[in-house]
């Protein structure tokens, strides 16, 4: 009997699996593959759960691949959901619940047209499925986990699709061949604490990080590339903690988020931000100091055989011929490409994150088809 991915979603959203708790949802899915002959290993680290399944031979010539996550955000106020956010509950053929478009929805859909795959057309070849249970979170130890897990035991993709939602509003429209780099960096400027009277007195730092926020955030970084939009940065917050208004603060502090695409590497972004924080503290005769955490570097998977075979799929299931696009945010895909060639493919992704997260039952069926007939054809 196939599987119903829509049951299956509603069962992994009945898993309450917030980032870092497993929930139950890898433990359904592993009891899942194991009965319909993949061979599975929770690969966990650092009390971070995944889940490793593949049906076929290790090593073989031709491995499809698919990746996704099972762990989601939290609900935030439950009052203000009209469902039980962990109920998997549908009305008038929506799905509702945490995770039904991020995005147990698509590991749903790649694990039931999995398993009826290699049951009613065993492929002369290996299919595999890389679960996390931490990409909601640090991501340190999800999809990173698992691809050090493969290297040291002779796992392999020779291709592979990340489940995550990349259409905005219509079924099939867009599929992901890259995405931007990710950074953020924080901006501590220290002067000297004065009394607000006397500011001779005093070295005031907000100047100084005024000055440095402006020049950042207005400099034009680029103008786009052949498949990516303009770089951006954004001042996400500017704080003294400083409640009294007849006083000028010591230190100051900041954070920009800086979202680049293949002009860059983050060494070349964070060498830009050295230079301008330099500047305005020899003009300011501040101490200014950055930390930087990278997220991820852009990359893009050129249109292709894979992008080729993808689209098609889209095509002959909704009738549309997707757009190659490498918007939106970050995704585990930026660890994927280390390792092979990698594509996004899934649901309009309106309602991640929102009170009533939801998707409709129909796209979850179509995203199984697209992800059967992508098998098919890749293995014919």
């Amino acid at each position: 009997m196939p599987v119903d991915p829509i049951a299956l979603t509603a069962d992994l959203i009945r898993c309450p699996s917030v980032t870092p708790v497993e929930g139950g949802a890898l433990q359904l899915l592993d009891r899942l593959l194991s009965d319909a002959g993949f061979e599975t290993w929770r690969v966990d680290r650092a009390d971070t759960p995944n889940l490793y399944a593949r049906w076929g031979a290790r090593g073989a010539n031709k491995s499809f691949g698919f990746n996704g996550h099972t762990d989601v955000v939290p609900v935030g106020d439950a009052a203000a959901w009209t469902v039980d956010p962990f109920g998997g509950e549908i009305r008038d053929g929506i799905l509702y619940g945490r995770g039904a478009t991020d995005m147990k929805s698509g590991v749903a859909a790649f694990a039931a047209a999995a398993i009826d795959f290699v049951q009613d057309t065993p492929p002369d070849g290996a299919i595999i499925l890389a679960i996390t249970g931490d990409e909601e979170g640090a991501s340190t130890d999800g999809t990173i986990a698992l691809l050090d897990w493969m290297q040291s035991n002779g796992e392999a993709m020779t291709a592979c699709i990340v489940g995550e939602p990349t259409c905005q509003d219509v079924m099939g429209e867009m599929i992901k061949v890259g995405r931007r780099g990710s950074l953020t960096s924080h901006f501590t400027v220290t002067g000297k604490q004065g009394h607000s009277a006397y500011p001779h007195r005093a070295n005031n730092p907000l100047p100084a990080m005024a000055r440095l926020m402006d020049r950042l955030a207005s400099h034009e970084m680029d103008a786009g590339s052949d498949h990516f939009d303009p770089s951006t940065l954004a001042v996400v917050t500017i704080d003294t903690g400083n409640p009294a208004t007849n006083v000028i603060p010591a230190i100051c502090k900041a954070s920009a988020n800086v979202r680049f695409n293949d002009l860059y590497t983050s060494h070349t972004v964070i060498a830009w931000m050295q230079g301008e924080v330099d500047a305005v503290a020899a003009e300011f005769r501040v101490q200014i100091d950055i930390d930087t955490r990278v997220s991820g570097e852009s990359f893009v998977t050129p249109p292709g055989e894979l992008s080729d075979l993808i689209s098609a799929a889209v095509l002959a299931e909704t009738g549309i011929t997707p757009e190659l696009s490498t918007t939106g945010g970050t995704s585990d895909a930026r660890f994927v490409k280390n390792h092979c060639p990698v594509v996004e493919v899934g649901l309009v992704g309106k309602t991640m994150h929102q009170v009533d997260e939801c998707v409709p039952v129909e796209q979850i069926t179509q995203l199984k088809a697209i992800y059967a007939r992508i098998l098919r054809d890749y293995f014919t």
